[in-house]
């Protein structure tokens, strides 16, 4: 058997490791197994198919990594629409209390609305940002 259909078949057998545990990471790997096929069939040697396995699979999980960790963060579960459907939606708030919270009705019943810090509390409309415990924090609009 030539080199060549071994890394195909063990880039193969990653594919469906992946596949099975749902880590990106092995996939990666994965692409230095074909690149390691593809200098086999270039005739390199062995020597020369493991670096370039490494190297590039090694290098496409750095790249990724380094590409993940610069990414900004998904909002936490307080402050996700899809997860809350209390955030977007609108309140209006009268007036502000002097410890900087506020009483709202929303949704039939009374909550306790708190601004961002740094934030000048006015009385208008004003969009649920996340919740925090059971008090609403509300951006103005």
């Amino acid at each position: 058997m030539q080199d060549s259909s071994i890394w195909w078949l063990v880039a193969g057998a990653a594919i469906v490791a992946e596949l099975l545990m749902g880590t990106f990471y092995l996939l990666m790997m994965t692409l230095g197994l074909v690149a390691a096929a593809i200098a086999a069939h270039l005739g390199l040697p062995m020597a020369l198919q493991m670096v370039t396995a490494a190297s590039v699979g090694g290098g496409a999980v750095f790249a990724c990594y380094y590409l993940k960790k610069k990414r900004p963060g998904d909002p936490s579960e307080h402050a996700d629409c899809s997860v809350n459907l209390d955030v977007g939606e609108t309140i209006l708030i009268d007036r502000w209390g002097a410890d900087g919270t506020a009483t709202v009705k929303y949704r039939g019943a009374q909550w306790t609305a708190i601004h961002r810090p740094g934030v000048t509390p006015c009385a208008g409309t004003h969009r649920v940002a996340e919740l925090v415990g059971n008090r609403l924090l509300v951006d103005p609009l």
